[in-house]
């Protein structure tokens, strides 16, 4: 932990397909493993350690068996404020939380602490002479801490001691034990904890591959976007084998970036036969050549001196001055000082070469990949059973070869040293740049003291010179920065000529620009070449016909305006005398109306005769005539049952009905795989303790049916319910102005995690308490108060009770969605609440004394499947029982007492290993 590195390069590949983002890989190069075990002044170790100590509850310190921060060597008994730890608290939660949304499954997470956790317990044993023998031993203080570290890593307390004090070797049949000097038994703790560190976090990486590895059909060609993200150019107070490694790379970076900006753009120039002058670079070929030439290039010699097990790191520098004796960017040490100079292209380097033989072998002691396949913690045995690739990349999936009578060897997991491996990578990765069309972001460091504000411009100076951006910045005044082809330049800027059907040929090109004053421009063979000012010129001219476009388009618009607005008044004019025309010959007829009325008055009117009934029988009653159609507009699709209004006659049938009912089919199996979905996954987690379904969770409802639940409730009142068409969950709340609706996800890890959202959850309760108290993205709306049902009629849990929690049903009986559901009664909610609440309580009744049926099981020996429950809903780290005595040990030789609920917690462990899965 710094405040300017991550201490690994990472390279970054953005998946497309049809703009949109399909996959991502992540590839890490260089792992500064040397850091888990030793920090430089003002440098801490990596950050999972911290935020362990500051994010984990006491309960989960006591699991993971971590003590005091102050307690351990690995971090140099430092630990930061009380506000940096909050702040390392919250960062810990956006670790776990990220892991979450990932796919990453709780146990794989509570197993990959426990072996961090091992790894800081390492660290804190020391070793002793053996007066008998001549041999080391672990020291009474450290016993503990032993202890401690088995446990964590899950395996036997004495073969870890073996690995840590002994080398074991078969020779000729005969096995032989060689004692390690105290050296070699701090060297090989130390390799465990690099290499177990190593190994978890290449794990990471692969596990991300594999989570986010595109579902796409593998014939699809995809485009990528590739991101580097490499560490600078470093020269500390002491440079190791680390810093060799990453300015290696920074020079085969620099040689890269010297390719592409100065020999491919002049070659470009001498191709389309230019008139240009070479400009001159500093090319760093020579000290590539220098480290990476074989065989007696300096990464060569280092691997034929490793593979020596008598050499030295001083034979490894006197072979170096013999071999490059002579060479400018090979400088020997001088005085006593066991180290050389390499004078790289940002800059002279001193190197101390302590431990470059060591950390280039990167060996593991005897025996210690066995002992760690054979863990109890099956992440630990994934880690030391997967091999190793050519470029470090650790690969789970695929299973290293092991011979058993090479097992004594200091290299026999990997046949590859460190320095080999960050070759082959290096080469890799430089494959892929050169097939990219590549972009550069160079980052100056403005002062040496990482202060804020301050500039210094020698500092500056200096990086900008041996970065290559003084000659970058002169190439690219003097050359040509814009080098559009033919067809390009005259499609883009052929409305310079004001002509139509502007042809895409060179001609063309030349024509447009012999009608401008541009100068300086070259036409080349297949394009033309400008500088970089040209395209602003260009764009001028483009913006002078486009101000004229603009004045022809108005005074266009404004004749047409004006010739629309002189025939609307006409018509206006028009319209307004026939208006007049026709009231006038209006009244003209209401006089001649009243004329004639008037003359109809003043004659006389007849009175009517009365009409006399017939004789005969009375007619018989005539039947009932049928109704008289109801008028229907036109603009309305006339149906089969617009004038069918006699009941009792049979109905037409639509021609639709076979399809309703193929869909009403359709829905009811959808239905059904639904509930037996929930019955057999969900039930049982969102059950309360008293056997009910909390009041927020609602059946399988519409989601018109939920908006109506909630239409006149109070903002923020919510509820959660099945979805009709998919396995899942749809939380529903009132939200200002209308009710919204938000997908619930389901993780492969049995996460829940809200669409939109970046936060996942262990549970539908702790989904619903963590929006009570934070809002939901975008509007940030908090959840109040849970949606109850309103009456039996609107009650819909009619789903959930009819579920069966017990063993699947036999062949030949109903599946759950055919099955009948009980009929509601007539009564009143709270005696449907309570039917359906005994019906789920005897259900939860049932499980709880199935558990403790199997826990007296397990107490006599009997092995049960109710182990696999238990440790499927809460993950524990399988701790071998020596962690029990080892808490005790530690607390005899550690000021910082232990806490009585770790004391109980040791005591309430058995003798048995404890393996919960």
């Amino acid at each position: 932990m710094n405040d300017n590195s991550s201490r690994f390069g990472k390279y970054i590949q953005l998946r497309f397909q049809n703009n949109t983002v399909r996959g991502a890989k992540l590839s890490e190069y260089l792992l500064e493993k040397s850091r888990v075990v030793q920090q430089d002044t003002g440098e801490r170790n990596f950050h999972i350690f911290y935020y362990m100590f500051a994010g984990l509850s006491l309960e989960k310190k006591e699991m993971y068996g971590l003590l005091d921060p102050s307690l351990y060597r690995y971090i140099s008994g430092r630990f930061g404020t009380q506000d940096v730890a909050q702040r390392w608290k919250h960062k810990y939660q956006e670790v776990c939380n990220a892991l979450d949304m990932v796919g990453f499954q709780e146990q794989e997470q509570v197993d990959m602490q426990a072996i961090l956790a091992g790894v800081l317990s390492l660290g804190n044993v020391t070793f002793e002479p053996e007066e008998s023998n001549g041999s080391v031993k672990v020291s009474e203080a450290s016993r503990g801490w032993l202890k401690a570290a088995a446990g964590q890593f899950g395996v036997q307390e004495d073969e870890l001691l073996k690995c840590l004090i002994c080398t074991m070797s078969v020779t000729r049949g005969e096995q032989i034990q060689r004692f390690h000097t105290q050296q070699q038994a701090e060297d090989a703790r130390d390799s465990i904890a690099k290499v177990a560190y190593g190994r978890v976090f290449g794990w990471i990486v692969c596990k991300i591959n594999e989570l986010l590895a595109e579902n796409v059909d593998p014939e699809v060609e995809l485009r990528e976007i590739g991101i580097l993200d490499i560490f600078g150019f470093e020269n500390f107070a002491v440079n190791r084998f680390e810093q060799l490694c990453i300015n290696l790379a920074n020079e085969q970076l620099q040689h890269f970036f010297n390719c592409h900006i100065f020999q491919l753009e002049q070659a470009a120039y001498k191709e389309e036969e230019l008139p240009w002058e070479t400009i001159t670079f500093n090319n760093n070929e020579p000290i590539l050549n220098l480290l990476l030439a074989k065989p007696l290039g300096l990464l060569s010699l280092l691997d034929e001196q490793s593979a020596f097990p008598q050499a030295t790191d001083k034979t490894f520098v006197d072979k170096l001055n013999s071999s490059f004796k002579g060479n400018l960017h090979f400088q020997p040490g001088r005085g006593r000082v066991l180290g050389f100079s390499i004078i790289h292209y940002a800059g002279k380097v001193q190197y101390t070469a302590g431990g470059f033989l060591e950390k280039n072998r990167d060996t593991l002691p005897a025996n210690i990949r066995g002992l760690f396949i054979n863990s109890v913690t099956p992440l630990l045995s994934v880690l030391f059973t997967a091999t190793i690739s050519r470029t470090g990349t650790l690969m789970p999936h695929v299973k290293a070869k092991v011979i058993p009578a090479v097992d004594d060897k200091f290299n026999s997991t990997r046949k590859q040293s460190a320095g080999a491996q960050f070759r082959h990578s290096l080469m890799v990765l430089m494959e892929r740049m050169y097939s990219a069309n590549p972009h550069f972001v160079r980052c100056i460091k403005p002062n040496s003291q990482k202060e804020p504000g301050v500039v210094d411009n020698q500092v500056v100076l200096q990086q900008l010179r041996y970065n290559g951006l003084l000659e970058t910045i002169r190439i690219r005044r003097d050359g040509f920065s814009w080098r559009p082809s033919f067809e390009e330049f005259a499609e883009r800027y052929g409305i310079l000529l004001v002509k139509v059907d502007v042809s895409l040929t060179k001609e063309s090109c030349l024509e447009i620009l012999q009608s401008t004053e541009l100068t300086g421009w070259i036409c080349g063979k297949s394009r033309l070449f400008f500088k970089y000012w040209h395209q602003e010129q260009l764009a001028k001219y483009v913006e002078r016909l486009e101000r004229a476009a603009v004045v022809i388009q108005k005074v266009f618009r404004g004749f047409r305006c004006k010739k629309s607005y002189l025939k609307l008044v006409a018509e206006l004019r028009a319209q307004a005398q026939r208006l007049q025309e026709e009231a006038e010959r209006e009244r003209s007829q209401q006089l001649v109306v009243e004329a004639e009325a008037q003359k109809r008055i003043s004659l006389p009117v007849p009175m009517p005769r009365k009409r006399r009934p017939q004789p005969g029988p009375h007619p018989p009653d005539k039947p009932p005539q049928p109704p008289v159609p109801r008028p229907r507009s036109k603009l309305t699709e006339s149906t089969p049952f617009d004038n069918f209004l006699d009941p009792s006659a049979p109905r037409p049938l639509l021609r639709t009905e076979e399809q309703t009912g193929e869909e009403a089919k359709m829905r009811k199996l959808k239905r059904g795989a639904t509930l037996r979905w929930f019955k057999e996954t969900q039930a049982q987690k969102v059950m309360q303790d008293d056997g009910a379904f909390p009041s927020w969770l609602h059946g399988m409802i519409s989601r018109r049916e939920a908006e109506n639940l909630l239409i006149d409730k109070p903002l923020g009142c919510f509820l959660v319910r099945i979805s009709q068409s998919r396995p899942g969950y749809t939380l529903t709340y009132r939200g200002e102005g209308r009710c919204r609706h938000y997908m619930i996800e389901m993780q492969p890890n049995a996460r829940y995690v809200i669409l939109g959202e970046d936060r996942a959850h262990a549970s539908l309760t702790e989904l619903v308490r963590y929006h009570q108290s934070v809002g939901i993205q975008p509007f940030m709306e908090i959840l109040t108060v849970p949606c109850g049902q309103k009456s039996s009629e609107s009650l819909d849990y009619e789903d959930l009770e009819c579920l069966r929690l017990g063993p699947p049903a036999a062949e030949g009986e109903t599946p759950p969605e055919e099955q009948p559901c009980p009929s509601r009664p007539s009564t009143s909610r709270s005696a449907l609440q309570s039917g359906a609440a005994a019906v789920l309580r005897h259900v939860w009744f049932r499980r709880t004394n199935n558990c403790q049926n199997q826990q007296s099981l397990d107490k006599s020996g009997t092995k049960a499947s109710s182990v696999q429950e238990r440790g499927s809903q809460r993950a524990f780290p399988r701790l071998h029982s020596s962690i029990r005595l080892a808490m005790q040990e530690i607390q005899q030789f550690s000021s910082v007492p232990l806490n009585t609920s770790v004391q109980s917690c040791c005591q309430a462990l058995s003798i048995e290993d404890v393996e919960p899965n």
